[in-house]
C-alpha cells in the first residue's frame, strides 16, 4: 500500500548507492544471493532465539532487496535477476514465520500457518496476474521498475517488511500480529483478484 509512496524517497539514494556498487564491479546477481543468505539467516537466528540478531539480518536483507536492483539499473536489468530477486524474496517471506513456528511451536505455529496460507494466496493473485499482464503486453511503473507487471495491494513489501522487524521486537507478540497481518494480506488476495479480473475482461 505504501510502495508508490516511498518510491520516490528511496530510489534516489539507492540508485546513486547502486552505481557506486556496479562501479567496483559487484553485479545485481550477486547482491541477490547476498541478501538472500542474510535472510535465511535471519530466519536460523529467529528459530533458535535470537531475535535481535535475526531483526538486524532482517533489515540487511531488505536492504539488499533494494539495492539488487539499483545496481541493476545502473547496469542492466536481466530476465535471470528479476527471476532470482522475486523468487528468492518468496522464500525469505515464508521462512520468517517458519522460524517463529519453529522457535515457539505451541504458541505460533497456529497463526504462522494462517500467515504462510495468506501469503500465498497474496503471491499467487500477484504472481498469476504477473503472467497474463506479461502475455497481454500490459505494464505498469506505479511500484517502480520492475522486471514483471506489479499489481499493488493492501500488502505489499513495506507493511512486510515491517511486520517482520516487529515481531523480531515484541516476538510474544508474534500470534496477535501474524493473525492480524494474515487478515490483511487475505484482504489484499481479494482485492488484487477482483482487479485482475476487472483488467483481463478488458484485454
Amino acid at each position: 500500500m505504501f510502495d508508490a509512496r516511498l518510491r520516490p524517497l528511496i530510489n534516489p539514494p539507492l540508485n546513486e548507492l547502486g552505481r557506486l556498487v556496479a562501479g567496483i564491479g559487484i553485479g545485481a546477481n550477486t547482491v541477490t544471493i547476498c541478501g538472500f543468505a542474510m535472510g535465511m539467516g535471519a530466519a536460523v537466528a529467529i528459530a533458535c532465539g535470537q531475535f535481535l540478531l535475526g531483526f538486524f539480518l532482517i533489515a540487511l536483507n531488505r536492504f539488499a532487496d533494494g539495492l539488487d536492483g539499483a545496481v541493476a539499473r545502473a547496469n542492466h536489468k536481466t530476465d535471470l535477476g528479476g527471476y532470482l530477486d522475486i523468487t528468492l524474496d518468496f522464500f525469505f517471506y515464508g521462512s520468517i514465520p517458519l522460524a517463529f513456528a519453529l522457535q515457539n511451536p505451541e504458541a505460533n505455529a497456529l497463526a504462522a500457518t494462517a500467515l504462510l496460507a495468506s501469503f500465498y494466496a497474496n503471491g499467487s493473485a500477484f504472481l498469476a496476474f504477473a503472467i497474463m499482464a506479461e502475455k497481454n503486453r500490459l505494464s505498469t511503473t506505479a511500484q517502480g521498475s520492475k522486471s514483471l507487471y506489479y499489481i499493488g495491494g493492501l500488502a505489499e513489501g513495506a507493511e512486510t517488511i515491517a511486520l517482520f522487524l516487529l515481531m523480531a521486537l515484541l516476538p510474544d507478540w508474534f500470534p496477535v500480529l501474524a493473525w492480524a497481518f494474515a487478515a490483511i494480506c487475505f484482504l489484499s488476495a481479494g482485492a488484487r483478484l477482483l482487479i485482475g479480473v476487472k483488467a483481463l475482461r478488458k484485454s
